[in-house]
């Protein structure tokens, strides 16, 4: 068999932890920030864990991490 490609988008969005969690960048901090409280855009700041919906297709994706 040859080997599965990871896919690339996947790969510049997600890590995966040592405990095998899942974490990303939070949305909505690119552009249209002038109309967003100072308030909101710091609680985008960091990243988060993708929700346990998400985790089966997004390991899929990335099938050696």
């Amino acid at each position: 068999m040859p080997k599965m490609k990871s896919k690339s988008s996947a790969k510049k969005r997600f890590t995966v932890r040592a405990g095998g969690t899942i974490k990303r960048g939070q949305a909505f901090k690119r552009h249209i920030l002038t109309k967003k409280t100072t308030k909101s855009k710091r609680q985008l700041r960091g990243t988060t864990e993708v929700s346990k919906a998400d985790v089966k297709s997004i390991r899929s994706m990335l099938p050696y991490a």
